[in-house]
């Protein structure tokens, strides 16, 4: 029997226009509560970003940020993984000697922080996904808080150039991947949407066959191997596809909510 179900967000849960279909979510979430299934918002963003998404359902939703570096129910902070205050600094020290065009939102526990410098492009784009968000001089002047992710925006052509740069300085420290289209994350080795939802499992003291999983891109892979009833979304990555053990309808057509209906009923 499924007690819990863990989604992605961008491409998964939410349709093309960023949106989901909120009357039958209710419905499905009100069933969901009834039978004490856990709901699992498993993402890349910032948690601020995410609990808006679920007005006045914050407190009955676990959240997944940030690639697994955050964990919180109920506005609790239930761990978190961050990197040493040292190789924030040298991280940056490096970054700003990498490329006159790379830019980067430095993502914390209680807010991310980016140059007011940026673009406006690079601005706009960060808005969407950083509801707490601090513009700072200089990166000297970053706030006391504990660092869990950078994210870069670099020219497309040379995506492949900086992340091979950053996994040879700072080997076995940090994990540097690209997204596509000139993103790219530096997260902490080891840590993963699938790492924070196995701690969840055993916390709650469920098989990992108790789980339903759904995602689309590469950062899904670890959450999805957990389980054989990981969804691939009908538009995913190859990889997403090879690792999950079934396949969802289209993000556009509410696919998620169409297998949990039939998962929880």
């Amino acid at each position: 029997m499924i007690k819990a179900v863990a989604v992605d967000m961008d491409g998964t849960f939410l349709d093309s226009k960023g949106q989901y279909d909120r009357k039958r979510f209710e419905n499905v979430f009100q069933v969901m509560q009834e039978k004490d299934v856990h709901f699992i918002v498993a993402s890349g963003n910032q948690y601020y970003q995410l609990k808006s998404f679920f007005p006045g359902k914050e407190a009955a939703i676990t959240f997944v940020s940030e690639n697994g570096a955050i964990v919180i129910k109920d506005q609790e902070v239930l761990k978190e993984s961050h990197f040493d205050p040292q190789l924030v600094t040298e991280i940056l020290t490096f970054l700003q000697a990498e490329s006159n065009e790379l830019e980067v939102v430095v993502c914390g526990l209680k807010s991310a922080y980016m140059l007011k410098n940026a673009t406006q492009r690079f601005k706009d784009f960060s808005a969407l996904y950083y509801f707490e968000l601090m513009e700072l001089d200089s990166f000297d002047e970053l706030p006391e808080d504990d660092i869990v992710k950078f994210a870069l925006d670099v020219p497309i052509a040379q995506t492949a150039k900086v992340v091979d740069d950053l996994n040879q300085a700072f080997k076995g420290k940090i994990t540097a991947v690209s997204s596509g289209h000139g993103s790219i994350d530096i997260i902490i080795p080891g840590v993963t949407k699938g790492s924070a939802i196995q701690w969840l499992l055993d916390g709650w003291a469920l098989e990992a066959d108790q789980l339903a999983a759904f995602g689309d891109a590469n950062n899904d892979l670890e959450m999805l191997a957990l389980t054989k009833y990981s969804y691939a979304m009908k538009e995913s990555s190859p990889a997403v596809k090879e690792t999950a053990k079934n396949q969802a309808p289209s993000n556009d057509d509410a696919g998620v909510l169409q297998i949990v209906e039939e998962l929880i009923h």
